[in-house]
């Protein structure tokens, strides 16, 4: 094994331990358990809420402004792509959508138009100083600004290289994609989106594994499941129901990437080679431990400067502002206007019908629709099942499964189209259903053991 001296493995152990106490370490606060990043995207929140949906606006127009131009502008063919070409030099249809999405926001803020816009169900529930959109604001902040230490001193070399034994026959994935699941499962699923789309740029991913992880690891975290379980009731059930929801997301995880869509999608990297080009074979001399030591290290001894590390924060940070809060803003504002408005979710919930009473879940007509509401919004079944579902058995269910969908457009949707992972709306809805299909038997049988 290489020889490295003292600073490289402190440049290595510092801020690769700093990262896993901010993104991953949970502790303990009045409002329970929270990972430090989010706690500190609070603290500015409160600070700053009566500004941050002015903010959001600010941005959105922006990006709308910005894509307009960059999509009119010539571009000579000899002309070097600049960071700022990339993030606003977007193809006709995403430039509607920021288009749409800073629209929205100004009739929202401005109370202006069709009411079903901006009341307060629909575009006033993203862009309310309380909403999505205003935490967006401070979580990209400090996400992207301190996602440098997760992945630029050797921590994802370190894991990658360790666990590729485990989730590369399992999950079809390489080692490094453990981070991203585990910043998901305890951060954030919108960290564990900017993770793994800032990878996938890098070529670090390959177009089925950025798939796979965005919708299939960028799970629901912790502080957000106990939020939905207490608002149906169930608060002193919390210990199962998560161990249901961990169960259910490891079969999901298991099944998905080996059916369609997502093991249709190439094996190639964004940079267009293949797979093979990056191996993950342990070369001979070296356990895994010792080479995803030797691989950290090395990677800690590229990355010395300072100001390249804050370079690279406030890259992801725009990134993330410009690229994901009008994607945000339009599908949201949509989708929760189709749940507010339209039968559309009740009708598209029937076949979930015979489906609920097959399992034996009480209320099942109601529940049904229930099953497809999540599509919009995480929180939309569990706000619609109060008052409508008595049995608690049937508010366990709905609970798991606003959880283990986890495709819903108000929120990871919207960030994995807004991000370069290469999924569209189609793919949602087919990954979506199947999840829900495949799912239900799961949470309902132990819904039945527990109820």
């Amino acid at each position: 094994m290489k020889k490295y001296p003292l600073s490289t493995w402190l440049l290595f152990l510092i801020p690769s331990i700093l990262g896993v106490f901010l993104f991953i370490v949970p502790i303990s606060t009045k409002e329970g358990w929270v990972v430090p990043i989010a706690l500190l995207a609070n603290w500015v929140a409160g600070y700053i809420e009566s500004a941050a949906p002015w903010i959001m606006l600010t941005i959105m127009l922006i990006a709308a402004i910005g894509s307009i131009l960059s999509i009119t502008r010539k571009v000579n063919e000899h002309h070097t792509v600049s960071f700022f070409d990339r993030l606003f030099n977007v193809n006709l249809f995403w430039t509607i959508v920021r288009v749409i999405g800073a629209v929205f926001a100004v009739m929202v803020l401005f109370q202006v138009g069709p009411e079903a816009v901006w009341s307060e169900d629909t575009g006033g529930l993203l862009l309310s100083p309380e909403g999505l959109l205003s935490f967006l604001f401070t979580i990209f902040l400090f996400a992207g600004l301190f996602l440098p230490l997760l992945m630029n001193f050797g921590l994802l070399e370190l894991f990658g290289t360790m666990m590729v034994k485990v989730m590369r026959p399992l999950f079809r994935l390489p080692g490094r994609s453990s981070v991203d699941a585990l910043a998901s499962f305890v951060g954030d699923g919108t960290i564990g989106v900017l993770l793994t789309n800032t990878q996938y740029i890098q070529n670090k991913y390959t177009q089925r594994e950025a798939a796979i992880i965005g919708t299939t690891f960028s799970v629901v975290s912790i502080t957000f499941a106990i939020v939905i379980i207490q608002r149906v009731g169930l608060g002193a059930y919390f210990l199962p129901y998560y161990g249901t929801v961990v169960l259910t997301s490891l079969v999901l995880a298991l099944i998905m990437p080996r059916i369609f869509p997502l093991a249709q999608k190439p094996t190639t990297f964004m940079n267009g080679k293949p797979e093979n080009s990056m191996s993950e074979e342990v070369p001979e001399g070296y356990n895994v431990v010792s080479h995803g030591v030797e691989n950290a290290l090395a990677k800690a001894d590229e990355n010395k400067s300072a100001s390249e590390f804050f370079k690279d924060g406030f890259k992801n940070v725009l990134d993330m502002w410009i690229g994901v809060a009008p994607v945000v803003m339009a599908f949201g504002t949509v989708a929760l206007m189709l749940a507010t408005y339209t039968p559309i979710f009740t009708i598209l919930g029937k076949p979930f019908e015979p489906y609920l009473n097959l399992l034996g879940v009480p209320e099942a007509a109601e529940a049904a629709q229930l099953m497809v509401v999540g599509f919009a919004d995480m929180f939309l079944p569990v706000i619609l099942a109060e008052g409508m579902i008595q049995s608690e058995l049937t508010l366990f269910v709905v609970a798991t499964m606003s959880v283990t969908q986890l495709v819903y457009m108000s929120e990871v949707g919207g960030l994995l189209l807004g991000s370069r992972i290469p999924v569209n709306i189609l793919d949602l809805i087919v990954i979506f259903l199947l999840r829900t299909i495949i799912a239900l038997p799961i949470v309902a049988g132990i819904g039945h053991l527990i109820f």
